[in-house]
């Protein structure tokens, strides 16, 4: 979430018209995030999130996003619905940009996690998954495995003002994971980007997700990968320092609702070290190439740099699990 396009209150009169929503009497510009332009919208009852895509997400995959979170909501997963229009779809266009507006999730994101949030949050990705399976949606994963060399190339040198090392390091990492990347793992539609602002508290218990625009079909441990990166760090003096009470409690949540294969065990490390060096890949591309004039906090890629040094010195399920 960013603001890249500014509307006024003749787009609002203009968005209103489209919709049954009632009176749009407030409408706010949100600056977290890095993807789209997002709006709060407020009517006299209601309130709503507009989107308008941007940058990575492609159009012909917002059927996809819009499908997945209608049914999950169906499932009784409380994330963002799409409200439909006027001519019964998803999708309208606002200053020539693909827009939607989806319902608001109540509640907050945390921004320290203790473990037993960890628990909750690994239990209710558990759920996600088994309802995910009951959805015959496909979406490849766009920033999978095959994708990081057009980001590495894309990147090149320009890295070196972030850290003079920093492309070697990219470049050798991914020429490790890409012969021992797993196979055959249990597979389905996963969130794919499961960070602290997308996860959502009311009353210090856990309450829904947001930001559904990375899902894609993927390993289901995959997920579990980004979210011990995501989630299960603890920054002490611009250091991070891995929290397996943390990790742990995410793992026994999450295997409360849905088992993991022993394959699925012994891929943690790698899939770990894939998922930290996609995040480090993504946030160097945004650094470099973010517009000037987007008002955006950029993320410090150097997160990952430590992340990933820290899985570089683990190899066994172990090293996450208590």
């Amino acid at each position: 979430m960013a603001i890249y396009t500014k509307i006024s209150s003749r787009d609002i009169i203009s968005i209103e018209k489209k919709y049954n929503l009632g009176k749009i009497i407030h409408f706010k510009g949100i600056k977290k995030g890095i993807e789209n332009t997002n709006y709060l919208l407020k009517t006299q009852n209601k309130k709503f999130i507009l989107t308008l895509f941007e940058k990575r997400v492609q159009k012909k995959d917002l059927p996809f996003f819009m499908n997945l979170m209608d049914r999950l909501s169906k499932y009784k997963i409380n994330c963002p619905k799409p409200q439909r229009n006027k001519k019964g779809g998803f999708l309208i266009k606002v200053k020539n940009k693909t827009a939607s507006i989806v319902s608001f999730v109540e509640g907050k994101d945390k921004l320290k996690l203790n473990p037993k949030n960890c628990y909750e949050i690994g239990k209710n990705i558990a759920k996600f998954h088994k309802a995910s399976k009951k959805i015959k949606l496909y979406r490849k994963n766009s920033l999978s495995l095959k994708e990081w060399p057009k980001l590495l190339n894309k990147i090149g040198n320009k890295s070196k003002i972030i850290s003079p090392n920093l492309n070697g390091l990219m470049k050798n990492t991914f020429s490790q994971i890409k012969n021992k990347w797993p196979n055959n793992l249990p597979f389905g539609i996963i969130h794919a980007d499961l960070f602290i602002d997308n996860i959502f508290f009311k009353k210090n218990k856990f309450n829904g997700y947001i930001d559904f625009y990375f899902a894609c079909n993927d390993f289901l441990m995959y997920e579990i990968a980004i979210c011990i990166n995501a989630l299960c760090f603890d920054k002490k003096s611009n250091e991070f320092k891995f929290n397996k009470k943390k990790s742990t409690n995410l793992i026994k949540g999450y295997s409360k609702i849905r088992k993991f294969s022993d394959k699925e065990k012994k891929s943690l490390n790698i899939l770990c070290k894939g998922a930290a060096l996609r995040y480090l890949l993504t946030r160097t591309y945004d650094y470099l190439y973010t517009p000037k004039n987007a008002i955006i906090k950029i993320k410090d890629p150097k997160e990952y740099i430590k992340k990933l040094k820290v899985h570089s010195k683990f190899n066994s399920f172990k090293d996450y699990y208590n």
